[in-house]
């Protein structure tokens, strides 16, 4: 877990310049948007790192922000457990330090078999982003829930397809 956490923590830091780290913590205003976001999955250090747990969750998602605070998002996914896994979702992101948004994804996921024999689930979890031009990185910080789902850090590039 400690591995996670300072992996995590290293991440934060490289989307963030150190001038970024002295602005202090804003509201974003909510104007429109209208990008699409593409991704090829995530890459999860899992807190539970005795499991022998998939890391590398390679899949194929999209995000559209329609506006400089939420974004609308799906995709497909070889989740912890090596099993498909897909998902919909809502980013709502009002703050920002700096240029690294925060706020959370809720949504809905499927696939993972001890979480309701692998139907669909709802979730909320806590997100970090960093976009710069045209390409961008999610960082989420997944809970986890009894022995049904894993928690860990997940690192989802992306890059801006207009």
């Amino acid at each position: 877990m400690i591995k996670s956490l300072r992996i995590a923590g290293l991440a934060l830091l490289a989307c963030m310049s150190g001038a970024a780290l002295a602005d202090s913590f804003e509201t974003i205003e909510s104007a429109p948007l209208n990008e699409v976001w593409l991704n090829g999955g995530f890459h999860t250090w899992h807190f539970q790192s005795d499991k022998d747990l998939n890391g590398a969750n390679g899949g194929l998602g999209a995000e559209w922000r329609f506006s400089t605070v939420a974004s609308a998002t799906a995709g497909r996914f070889y989740n912890s457990d090596r099993a498909y896994s897909n998902y919909l979702g809502v980013y709502y992101q009002p703050w920002k330090i700096g240029p690294v948004r925060i706020g959370a994804v809720l949504g809905a996921f499927d696939g993972y078999p001890k979480m309701r024999n692998g139907g669909w689930f709802p979730a909320a979890i806590p997100t970090l982003s960093y976009e710069y031009k045209r390409v961008g990185v999610n960082i989420g910080i997944i809970p986890s829930y009894k022995d049904r789902l894993y928690g860990g850090i997940s690192v989802q590039l992306k890059v801006k397809a207009f």
